[in-house]
């Protein structure tokens, strides 16, 4: 049944900025691969040292703080030439462009609000503010999940748990020790329990190995299985744990478990699970369900490609055939190309997309990340090669844990709309159409989610939902800000929406709220609403 309830629309509302001082940041690259100035670091600065003179006499007028290679705003073919500078005079990138115009051939400046970030020490390649002192790896996945964005509120917190239902964990590894609290020991499982655990809540800044989602967040860790009864999540959801991952599946259902995940959900733990890894064909076109992920009040996870911007940045030849791999916001890892010409449309090879249904919820990346456990095992550096939703599920439970550990009285009926509101919609992308309806909400932004929690629960800032389009799922949101603003954003068909502000709700452009008689709308202005707690930042000066 429709329900609207009326409320003042203001036309106007004004947005809280936050500066990060008068300082220059830019990424800078270079026409060879092979340039690579040298510096010296003298009275907090850099002076080059280089023995290029046009570009000495262009350094010498500027105060440079940072001048490093990073693999981030880097495509494929300029992976090698892409710097990060910092200079705190704001004409430094004109003049190397003008001055040096042999050496650099772009520049871009970032935005003041684009620096509201944080990395650690052990970022990787992409690091730019980091000093990148961990592995030296790729995790642009982490740049694609804006973690960056994230870490800016808040790294996660020791008081936030997360439970993980898998493998057993290295619990030696430097990146787990001293956080990990063993509940029921599990077997090896090939290292799977590590990689899981690595890639949501693995230890970040302590220059070793690479950081997890939550990675100040705890662990408890506990086996898997139990079809029937999850045993082992309940005494997790006991002991007081936010958010379970488990990336392990099964095609049976069964009401006892049903019972359990609604009991867990009550008490306030999120379960998430992977999807499942088999393909569109083997999964009978979507109608194939596979549990714990499809479960009532579970988040269930698959993947999304995220590495190059089109198809065509990343052509590779097999057995005489072209194809692309791990293009973003593709539903598949590998396309193929018409009459096997890469100058003519591609389309998905369907064999190498990974579970999907109508109960999936949310997209996360798999294929390119690091798995772990190779390190932990033999010092090997691997990455995965395909389609996978294990890798994908701690994702988002990391992104759970960030949640809690900025507001930890986030209603947990909350948590999954706040996901996906904030979530990036894939539908522009034309071979995904022909799986409309079975990739859920679309792919996971960490930086967008995290940033949300924090303008919902700042009474200075201002909230927005936008840039979503929802046919369906029930969406519940609590807002303490001074202002929420919907704009570029449709709620039609089955969707519900229960929106409770303590300030000024706008509806702004392009705002489409079309539900039918199954969907439902309501806005409500309670200005007596209290918060239970008070946001957890990582540098309280934010709030300033």
């Amino acid at each position: 049944m429709r329900t609207f309830i009326c409320f003042f629309i203001f036309i106007h509302i004004s947005v809280i900025g936050f500066s990060q001082g008068s300082t220059s940041w830019f990424y800078l690259r270079a026409k060879d691969t092979l340039f690579s100035p040298e510096f010296k670091t003298e009275n907090d600065q850099l002076l080059y040292i280089g023995n290029d003179l046009r570009l000495k006499q262009v350094l010498d007028n500027h105060k440079i703080l940072t001048f490093k290679k990073t693999f981030k705003k880097a495509r494929k073919e300029n992976l090698k030439k892409t710097f990060f500078v910092i200079s705190e005079d704001k004409t430094l990138l004109d003049d190397l462009l003008t001055e040096a115009e042999y050496l650099f051939d772009f520049g871009e400046l970032i935005s003041e609000e684009d620096k509201k970030i944080f990395e650690p020490n052990d970022y990787g390649l992409t690091s730019t503010i980091g000093e990148n002192i961990g592995l030296q790896v790729n995790l642009d996945y982490l740049d694609f999940l804006g973690l960056p964005k994230a870490w800016y509120y808040t790294t996660g917190s020791r008081k936030t748990v997360i439970g993980i239902s898998d493998g057993k964990i290295d619990t030696t590894d430097l990146d787990f020790k001293g956080k990990t609290k063993i509940i029921r020991k599990s077997n090896a499982a090939n290292g799977h329990g590590t990689a899981v655990a690595s890639l949501a809540v693995g230890q970040g800044n302590n220059s070793h190995g690479v950081p997890g989602v939550c990675y100040d967040c705890s662990i408890y860790a506990t086996n898997y299985g139990d079809f029937k009864k999850f045993n082992q999540l309940l005494e997790l959801s006991s002991a007081g744990v936010k958010v379970i991952n488990c990336s392990w599946v099964s095609s049976s259902y069964y009401e006892t478990a049903q019972a359990v995940i609604d009991e867990m959900f009550e008490n306030g733990t999120i379960i998430v699970a992977a999807a499942g890894n088999k393909n569109w064909k083997e999964v009978n076109y979507g109608k194939n369900l596979f549990y714990p992920a499809s479960y009532r009040h579970v988040i269930s996870v698959s993947s999304v490609m995220y590495k190059y911007e089109s198809a065509y940045d990343n052509i590779q030849l097999l057995n005489n055939m072209y194809y692309s791999d791990n293009v973003k916001h593709h539903l598949a890892r590998t396309m193929g190309f018409k009459d096997n010409d890469t100058l003519k449309a591609y389309s998905i090879y369907p064999v190498s997309v990974a579970s999907l249904n109508k109960e999936v919820d949310i997209l996360a990346p798999s294929a390119g990340l690091i798995r772990y456990s190779s390190f932990t095992e033999d010092g090997s550096i691997e990455y995965i090669g395909v389609e996978a939703t294990s890798p994908a599920a701690p994702l988002v439970s990391g992104a759970i844990g960030l949640m809690y550990s900025l507001y930890p009285c986030l209603d947990s009926k909350e948590v999954e709309s706040i996901l996906k509101i904030t979530s990036v919609n894939i539908d522009y992308v034309e071979v995904n159409k022909p799986f409309a309806g079975n990739y859920g909400a679309g792919a996971l932004n960490i930086g967008d989610t995290v940033k949300m929690v924090y303008q919902l629960y700042s009474e200075n800032q201002t909230a927005f939902i936008e840039n979503q389009d929802f046919s369906r799922w029930d969406f519940k949101l609590t807002s303490f800000a001074r202002g929420v603003v919907v704009r570029n954003q449709k709620f039609t068909d089955d969707a519900t929406l229960k929106l409770k502000a303590k300030n000024i709700i706008v509806l702004g452009e392009n705002t489409v709220l079309k539900p039918n008689t199954n969907g439902s709308l309501s806005f409500k202005i309670d200005p007596s609403l209290q918060k239970e707690c008070e946001l957890q930042l990582r540098d309280p000066s934010i709030e300033d």
